[in-house]
């Protein structure tokens, strides 16, 4: 999504995402190291919802973790090599959200995580996309800036769908903990929606 892409996206960006360098050939290899392994996060979604949905949490929370590393590797990696390029940067938070919305529909479906909780954080994220299309229609392009609620609300997002797979996986009782981790996971998706609208109706003419 737009509003991810201040993190490793940035990182794994050209000179038109802040990398300020001349272009190479590693920044149009589709095939470079670090956006091989984004392409590896990716073609692991698939299997983290068949986890799910066969019931072996476990095996889908290491997976998960296992994605979450991989993260931080290819943005290292495209930092270190120079190895960062435009399809890096579009394929980054892609597969974070792709695996996201996977494992919160997912949870849903088989009870884990409340149905009401994946529908509005897949509707967030539909409605940004969606506002970003209108806009685009219009002519108009707002630049697009992080907010610090939505780095939060991710942040929540990523806890929560990690203790859940944790807890459920492993028998684990975590108390108050997921209910409090979602609670947060509400209000901050509401709130960041909320921010992403109040940006859109700026950007409209007068």
């Amino acid at each position: 999504m737009p509003e991810e892409r201040d993190t490793a996206a940035e990182e794994r960006g050209g000179p038109e995402h802040g990398g300020g360098e001349a272009s190479s050939p590693a920044e149009s290899a589709l095939f470079t190291l670090p956006n091989v392994i984004t392409l590896a996060r990716l073609c692991a979604v698939p299997a983290v919802v068949w986890l799910v949905i066969q019931h072996r949490l476990d095996l889908a929370f290491l997976l998960f973790v296992g994605a979450g590393i991989s993260d931080a590797v290819d943005g290292w990696l495209a930092r270190v090599r120079n190895a960062r390029s435009f399809i890096g940067s579009v394929l980054d938070p892609l597969a974070d959200k792709a695996l996201l919305v996977s494992v919160y529909v997912t949870l849903a479906i088989i009870g884990v995580l409340p149905d009401w909780l994946a529908i509005l954080v897949v509707f967030r994220d539909l409605l940004i996309v969606g506002g970003l299309l209108v806009l685009a229609l219009m002519g108009l392009r707002p630049a697009i800036q992080p907010l610090f609620i939505s780095k939060l609300n991710t942040a929540m997002q990523i806890g929560l769908a990690g203790t859940a797979l944790l807890l459920a996986g492993f028998a684990l009782d975590g108390g108050w903990l997921l209910p409090a981790l979602i609670a947060c996971v509400a209000a901050t998706t509401i709130a960041s929606g909320i921010a992403y609208v109040r940006d859109a109706a700026r950007a409209l003419p007068k």
